[in-house]
């Protein structure tokens, strides 16, 4: 059974483009990532509190920053840093924290069955198309009594920047979440204990649009989505937005909602 068959998600970007996209932004990544280290601080206070790995792995490991974190907090223990771009885990390998860093992909994880007690993995599976092959990989790599926590992200991200895209065509300019109904849905059948899974919106706020559509891009998570229009944007276009954005304007800034889903699940 696979996500997108029972998934109104509808379908994602090509994960060559995703791979090819977070490699670019491989340098400017960290200078911009707040909301990532945020959510990643608040995923490892919900680890279990006994747990103690002999080996974790790190899933969407990226620059290596939670790699590192996990290092510390497990010294004992060894670690695996996997991502699906080589451009991050080339700037990863240098500044340690795993043991090894491995180029693979969530739905098909280069790791032998029950092959750690911890898979760590946050916010990178909404690039995810298929799920329930993620949820599978989980249970087939973690021993008996092991964790996969994870971070991601549903439907109402970025809401602020979709709804004044659409005030000014019909094009996908924002990349599409999963339902976290689907999420519960997925994680209920997935033969793993769901131990907790919730959802929790993040705010950021910014002066303009400009200053977030070009930390989107340094993230490397601009619009990447089939349907995307190509070309540069108008003038007139980008104006339109800029106008309705304005409509979401706070004290603090222009708003940029995520809806980030945590989830904590033991394998038998």
């Amino acid at each position: 059974m696979t996500d997108l068959a029972n998934d109104p998600l509808g379908g994602l970007p090509d994960k060559r483009q995703v791979a090819a996209s977070f490699s670019r932004a491989a340098q400017s990544y960290d200078s911009v990532a707040a909301l990532q280290r945020n959510v990643g601080q608040q995923l490892l206070a919900q680890l279990p509190a006994a747990i103690s790995p002999v080996r974790w792995l790190d899933l969407g490991s990226g620059t290596g920053y939670f790699s590192r974190a996990l290092s510390e907090r497990f010294p004992a223990s060894q670690g695996v840093a996997v991502d699906i771009a080589e451009g991050m885990l080339q700037h990863a390998r240098p500044l340690g924290g795993a043991q090894q860093f491995i180029a693979g992909d969530a739905e098909r994880l280069p790791l032998r069955d029950a092959s750690c007690e911890l898979l760590f993995s946050s916010l990178a599976l909404q690039w995810c198309a298929d799920f329930s092959a993620v949820l599978i990989e989980a249970a087939r790599v973690l021993r008996p009594g092991g964790v996969l926590a994870f971070s991601s992200l549903c439907v109402g991200t970025l809401q602020e920047l979709r709804d004044s895209w659409q005030a000014v065509d019909g094009f996908v300019h924002v990349n599409r979440f999963r339902r976290f109904e689907d999420y519960q849905r997925l994680c209920a059948g997935s033969g793993l204990t769901c131990v907790s899974l919730q959802t929790t919106p993040e705010t950021l706020y910014y002066p303009d649009v400009r200053s977030l559509t070009h930390e989107l891009k340094a993230l490397g998570a601009h619009n990447l989505n089939p349907g995307r229009p190509g070309g540069l944007t108008g003038r007139a276009r980008m104006l339109a937005l800029l106008n309705a954005y304005e409509q979401f304007r706070q004290p603090q800034g222009l708003p940029a909602t995520y809806q980030v889903v945590y989830g904590i699940l033991r394998k038998g």
